[in-house]
């Protein structure tokens, strides 16, 4: 893999990019100590992944679900009725 001090990684920030998107990554290195390494990311399209919704009709939301454990809410900031 190939190493870039950060001088000319800075220099050529935009063509190395480019070449780590395309599966050639790279590291930068500080006086010659490597630093970081540029992968590229596998990251999903954006808007291709879709999370609202995503169990609807495999579950069911009761009808009391707003009351749920009222009870026990009531005696544990009022003591009971």
């Amino acid at each position: 893999m190939r190493s870039i001090n950060i001088h000319e990684a800075k220099t050529h920030l935009s063509k190395l990019i480019d070449k780590a998107v395309n599966g050639e990554p790279f590291i930068i290195a500080k006086s010659g100590k490597p630093m970081v390494k540029v992968v590229q990311l596998d990251a999903p399209e954006p808007g291709s992944t879709r999370r609202l919704g995503f169990l609807s009709g495999q579950i069911e939301v009761p009808e009391d679900f707003d009351r749920m454990g009222q009870e026990e809410v009531e005696q544990i900031f009022f003591g009971g009725k």
